[in-house]
C-alpha cells in the first residue's frame, strides 16, 4: 500500500492536506492553551477573593461559628481549615507561588508577610504512607485535614494539588486554604466538532485546488502522448500557475517549431523524389538505344530499381503529408485485410483467429507497416503466419513469424536502417529497396510503439509490433 500518491494532483493534495493539519494542529494547540492559562486564572482569582471573604467572615463571626463557616465555604475544589500553627510552613520559591502570594495579600489588605503560599502543581499520595512529594511544606495530619481523609464529605483525595497557601489571622490561627487543579478540559463538544468542521472544510479546499493545479499538468501529458504518436495536437490552452503556463507555452512552441520542422523535410524530400522521375525517365529511354543486349539488361533493370525506389519513397511522403487523423482501428481486422490482400497477389500468408482488439490508429499508415512487415516475411521467409494478441503493459502485439532462415543478432538491428539489404535478399527476385522494414519501423514508431525481431529455436524469424491498446469507449 502507498502513503505517497503518484499523480501531480494527489501529491499536491497530500502537501496542502499536511500544510493545513500542521497548521491548525499549531493553531488548536495555542488556542487550548489560552482557554487553559484562562481558566487558571479565573480559578485562581476566584480561590484569593473567596479566601479574603472566609478570613473576613472569621473576623466578623464570634469565634464559636468559626468550624461551621471552614466547613460551609470547603468545596470539593477547595478546602478550607483552621489551626493554631501554618500549616504552610515554608512559601514557595517559584514564580507563581510569589505572584498568588502578592495577589492574596493585597486582596486581604494584610502585608506580605502573613500570607505563605506553598509550591504550585505539588504532587502527593497522602495515604499515610509518608509517599508524599511536596518536600515536606505540609505535615501528613496536616494534609489529611486538607484533602478529605478525616471528613465524612464523601470527597476523594487530590492526586496533584494546584497551589496551598496559610493566611495569618488577628486572633493569632491562620487559615489554611488547599486548591485542587482547575476544573474542565481545554475543549468541549462544540469546539471539537467546530474543529472538524473546520478540517473538512480545508480538505475539501486543498483537493479543489490540487485537482485545479494539476488538470493543466494532465493536459500537458496527455498532448505530449499524441504528438509522440504522431497525431495532430491542437495548441494547449495557457492555464494554471505561472510555471505551469510558461511549460505549457513552451510546448506549444516546440510543436509548432518540429511539425513545421518535419512538414518542411517531407515536402523537400517528395519534391527530389518527383523531379528524379524525368531523368529517370529520360535515362530508360536512352538506355532502349543500347545495342549491347547485356548492358542494355543491365541499365534497365538498375533505372527500374531507382524507379521503385522512387515511387516507395513518394508513397511513404504522401501518406505522412496527408496528416491522417487517428481513428479507433479493429487490428485483428486490418491484419486480416492485409492478409487477404497478399493471398490474393500469390503469397502464402495466413492469419489466426483472434479476439477483438482495438487501437487508436491512422488505418492507411498502419496498413502499409503491417503490409511491409507481412510481405517481407512471405517473400524471405517462404510462408507467414500473423495473430493479435494482447500484452503487459496495457498494449496489444501482432505476431508475424515466417519459417525462413531468419536473420542473424548481429544484422537485427541494420535491417531498419534505410536501403539496407541483406545478401540474402539481393537477388533481383526477391531483393526489394531496403525501405520496407525502415518505413514500417518509422510508422510503428508513430503510433507509439516499436518492432522486435527474434530468431525462433526451430527455424524461422519472429516479428512482434507492439502497439497501445486504445482506451474502452
Amino acid at each position: 500500500m502507498r502513503l505517497v500518491p503518484r499523480s501531480l494532483a494527489g501529491q499536491l493534495t497530500l502537501l496542502l492536506l499536511l500544510t493545513l493539519v500542521v497548521a491548525q494542529g499549531v493553531a488548536v494547540a495555542l488556542f487550548a492553551w489560552e482557554r487553559v492559562e484562562a481558566v487558571r486564572h479565573a480559578h485562581r482569582d476566584n480561590v484569593i477573593a473567596r479566601t479574603a471573604n472566609v478570613a473576613q467572615l472569621l473576623t466578623d463571626t464570634p469565634p464559636a461559628l468559626h468550624s461551621t463557616v471552614v466547613a460551609a465555604a470547603s468545596t470539593h475544589r477547595t478546602q478550607f481549615s483552621l489551626t493554631g500553627e501554618p500549616l504552610v510552613r515554608t512559601a514557595g520559591a517559584g514564580g507563581p507561588a510569589a505572584a498568588i502570594a502578592r495577589e492574596l495579600a493585597a486582596a486581604l489588605g494584610v502585608d506580605r508577610g502573613q500570607v505563605r503560599v506553598g509550591p504550585v502543581w505539588a504532587r502527593f499520595d497522602d495515604d499515610d504512607g509518608d509517599h508524599d512529594h511536596h518536600d515536606d511544606h505540609l505535615d501528613d495530619d496536616d494534609d489529611d485535614r486538607f484533602h478529605g481523609h478525616d471528613h465524612d464529605d464523601g470527597h476523594a483525595s487530590w492526586r496533584l494539588r494546584w497551589f496551598a497557601a496559610s493566611v495569618a489571622l488577628p486572633d493569632r490561627r491562620w487559615l489554611n486554604v488547599a486548591v485542587a487543579p482547575p476544573p474542565g478540559a481545554p475543549w468541549g463538544v462544540t469546539f471539537l466538532m467546530s474543529f472538524i468542521l473546520s478540517a473538512l472544510g480545508t480538505a475539501g479546499v486543498a483537493v479543489v485546488m490540487g485537482r485545479r493545479i494539476a488538470r493543466p499538468m494532465r493536459h500537458l501529458a496527455a498532448a505530449a502522448s499524441q504528438f509522440g504518436r504522431g497525431e495532430d495536437v491542437e495548441p494547449l490552452r495557457e492555464a494554471g500557475p505561472s510555471d505551469v503556463r510558461a511549460t505549457i507555452r513552451a510546448f506549444n512552441l516546440m510543436r509548432e517549431r518540429l511539425d513545421r520542422y518535419v512538414r518542411d523535410r517531407m515536402a523537400m524530400l517528395a519534391a527530389v523524389s518527383h523531379d528524379l522521375r524525368t531523368p529517370i525517365t529520360s535515362l530508360r529511354l536512352h538506355a532502349e538505344l543500347v545495342d549491347d543486349d547485356d548492358t542494355r539488361r543491365k541499365m534497365i533493370n538498375a533505372l527500374d530499381e531507382m524507379q521503385r525506389m522512387t515511387e516507395e519513397m513518394l508513397a511513404f511522403v504522401r501518406v505522412d503529408l496527408r496528416r491522417e487523423r487517428t481513428e479507433r482501428v479493429d487490428l485483428p481486422a486490418l491484419v486480416d485485410s492485409v492478409v487477404g490482400d497478399l493471398a490474393d497477389l500469390g503469397h502464402a500468408v495466413s492469419a489466426e483467429m483472434s479476439e477483438r482488439v482495438v487501437v487508436g490508429a491512422r488505418p492507411t499508415a498502419l496498413r502499409r507497416a503491417l503490409r511491409n512487415l507481412l510481405e517481407n516475411a512471405a517473400i524471405h521467409g517462404g510462408r507467414a503466419v500473423a495473430r493479435v494478441l494482447r500484452v503487459e503493459g496495457g498494449c496489444v502485439a501482432v505476431v508475424v513469424e515466417d519459417t525462413g532462415p531468419g536473420i542473424p543478432e548481429s544484422e537485427q538491428g541494420r535491417v531498419f536502417e534505410p536501403f539496407v539489404r541483406l545478401e540474402e535478399s539481393r537477388s533481383r527476385d526477391t531483393g526489394g529497396t531496403g525501405l520496407g522494414l525502415a518505413i514500417a519501423r518509422t510508422i510503428v514508431r508513430a503510433h507509439g510503439g516499436d518492432i522486435q525481431l527474434e530468431n525462433m529455436v526451430d527455424g524461422g524469424l519472429r516479428v512482434t509490433v507492439v502497439l497501445p491498446e486504445a482506451d474502452s469507449g
